[in-house]
């Protein structure tokens, strides 16, 4: 039996808009991530990029379980001694608030 090898057409991509309003970030990653790869579709191949394109809009309404607001802190390296940052999702999401006001498109 032969491998089936599926042609890879990027006229065949599909673009996907997915709303991520009250939707769980893990649950929502795996979903955006099997999107990508192609592994909804019924022709899937490890080896190849069959994916879709995928477009998450709301992404600031993301809810997240449990205590991981204020408890999961997230780590960020940048390669230096004492480098490291954590930084919670409360931190995160009051700092982007801050800098997506100050940013303005100059006409």
């Amino acid at each position: 039996m032969k491998t089936y090898l599926p042609k890879v057409n990027l006229d065949q991509r599909k673009w996907h808009v997915i709303d991520a309003d009250g939707a769980v970030l893990g649950r929502l990653a795996v979903q955006v991530a099997d999107i990508l790869r192609g592994k909804n579709k019924p022709v899937f191949t490890p080896h190849l990029d069959a994916g879709d394109f995928v477009v998450v809009i709301n992404a600031e309404k993301v809810r997240l379980t449990g205590k991981k607001e204020t408890a999961k802190a997230y780590m960020s390296y940048s390669g230096w001694k004492g480098g490291e940052k954590y930084t919670t999702v409360a931190q995160l999401r009051a700092s982007t608030r801050k800098n997506s006001s100050c940013t303005r498109s100059k006409a």
